[in-house]
């Protein structure tokens, strides 16, 4: 089932206070990026953040479920998706521990 766009735009209103955040449709889901980097994927209507060791702690006691069948598990995010600060935070020391993206390759012609 694909995410609905108003989900993906009220995830993205709740990250707001982030500067350089991003969302690009991806085969009917959704990828938010965090300054330049991919932090949470959205797949059916769910908020899954890339797992790190410092999203691990700020959580707690963490759900982890696949964003799609045969995917590595990422954080799922349900009970909190209403309070914006603590998802900023959230998203914040996920995006530190996350490396660079790799540079893109210039196709030849």
């Amino acid at each position: 089932m694909a995410s609905d766009r108003e989900f993906v735009e009220y995830v993205a209103g709740q990250l707001g206070a982030l500067e350089d955040i991003s969302y690009r449709n991806m085969f009917g889901e959704y990828v938010l990026y965090y300054r330049g980097k991919v932090v949470v994927l959205i797949c059916d209507n769910r908020m899954l953040v890339k797992p790190t060791a410092a999203g691990r702690a700020f959580i707690g006691d963490v759900v982890e479920a696949p964003p799609y069948p045969g995917a590595k598990p990422a954080f799922l995010i349900e009970d909190r998706l209403e309070d914006a600060q603590w998802l900023c935070d959230l998203i914040r020391v996920t995006e530190k521990e996350l490396p660079a993206p790799q540079p893109k390759k210039k196709r030849k012609k």
